[in-house]
């Protein structure tokens, strides 16, 4: 199996930047794409960002042209580079991987952003 530990969350004031992490260890070779999601109090988790392993990356709308996904497989880490912060951007962000041919999803324990405006 694979484990995910996320960190970088905490408190940003409005248009600042934050950058999470995500190390990934175990069955690294069954992974096929990781990404992060978001989700705010009362409300589903969201897709943020994905990349797969051939380099494709999607983004929600909501984040486009401020955050940034990014993978270093020599480290086994995922990276979420975040700039321009919005405090709708607040929730609880979740690193996660899909293994065994797009049939298994991994979740982390998620980091708290907060931002303030």
């Amino acid at each position: 199996q694979v484990q995910l530990v996320e960190s970088g969350g905490g408190l940003v004031q409005a248009g600042g930047s934050l950058r999470l992490s995500c190390a990934a260890s175990g069955s690294i070779f069954s992974i096929n794409a990781m990404g992060w999601y978001r989700q705010a109090p009362g409300k589903q988790r969201d897709l943020v960002a994905r990349i797969t392993n051939g380099g494709i990356t999607n983004y929600a709308d909501s984040v486009k042209g401020r955050f940034t996904i990014s993978r270093d497989n020599a480290k086994n880490t995922l990276y979420l580079q975040m700039n321009g912060l919005k405090p709708e951007d607040t929730a609880v962000y979740y690193c996660n991987a899909i293994l065994n041919n797009w049939t298994i999803h991994i979740w982390g324990q998620g980091t708290q952003v907060t931002v303030s405006s």
